[in-house]
């Protein structure tokens, strides 16, 4: 086939990587959206509770009917308590959860701001003769308990890194008449929380299920089609194994997915195979059987 160049119209990749938080070496990249599905008594939460703790969030929000009964798992991630959502019919709580973000983002850029001032008295403070010299509302902001104190930040000056969970939600009003709000949480996930200076806080997600798709208040096309990694579980179902492996379809046959899958989950019912669609470029294979074992095809 013959090309004709034109010039000046080439594509720019930007600089840079939307994952802008680190995580270690072994570990899948963040920002994510992560899928784990597996059938009921099989194992997403204590999946996910393992994957989660590791990774390097500083808070993690979690939206489940059945967080009393997962306590002891999910108490591992030290979850706070004003960061549990029990009622997934409440389909305010997507609403609850970008507030949460937007606050943080705000409590950063406060303490950036503080911190600027701070310098600003401090250096005042060096020079000047007179204190009276200073303006008043500096010297307020920072006097306690007789004497100058620097402002402080829950996370110390850092972005924090924030993970959402969603367990046991199929069904409710939240994947019903509130999923064009978690749709677009999905879509927007990386770009929650937008800062001055540009960037943003963004999340990552973790949908937890029982099936991979249902006729009503199951996981939607949009969250499906984000989705960043996915770890499926033991199924007896052909037809859900099909279905998955169509989803894949760009990324992976879908005989050597059945076959992966076949080999991922072959000694336990509580086994998964993880598929991590954007793997870092060390890794062997974007294919594990949990976590710790690449299986290279």
């Amino acid at each position: 086939m013959k090309e004709v160049k034109v010039k000046g119209l080439d594509i720019k990749v930007p600089d840079g990587s939307p994952f802008t938080y680190d995580t270690p070496d072994p570990l899948p990249k963040a920002h994510q959206n992560c899928l784990i599905v597996a059938p009921r008594g099989q194992g997403k939460t204590t999946f996910a509770v393992n994957l989660i703790e590791k990774m390097p969030y500083d808070r993690i929000i979690c939206v489940s009917p059945s967080m009393k009964s997962n306590a002891g798992l999910l108490s591992r991630l030290n979850i706070a308590e004003e960061d549990i959502f029990e009622d997934a019919d409440d389909i305010t709580v997507v609403d609850k959860i970008k507030a949460i973000i937007e606050q943080e983002r705000d409590d950063l850029e406060e303490y950036k701001d503080k911190k600027k001032k701070y310098a600003e008295l401090i250096k005042m403070l060096n020079k000047a003769d007179d204190i009276f010299s200073i303006p008043d509302d500096l010297l307020v902001m920072f006097y306690e308990n007789g004497s100058f104190e620097p402002p402080t930040h829950r996370w110390k000056g850092k972005k924090p890194c924030i993970a959402v969970m969603f367990d046991d939600c199929l069904g409710s009003q939240i994947f019903t008449k509130g999923i064009r709000k978690l749709n677009a949480l999905t879509i927007y996930h990386r770009h929650l929380g937008q800062l001055k200076e540009g960037g943003s806080l963004g999340a990552s997600l973790y949908f937890l299920v029982q099936s991979f798709r249902c006729s009503s208040g199951g996981i939607s096309k949009a969250i499906r089609g984000n989705t960043t990694s996915l770890a499926v579980g033991r199924t007896k179902s052909n037809i859900e194994l099909e279905q998955i492996a169509e989803e894949c379809g760009g990324e992976i046959s879908k005989d050597m997915f059945m076959d992966i899958h076949k080999k991922a989950t072959e000694d336990s019912k509580f086994d998964f195979l993880f598929l991590d669609f954007n793997k870092k470029e060390q890794h062997p294979s974007m294919f594990r059987k949990n976590l710790d074992t690449f299986l290279v095809p």
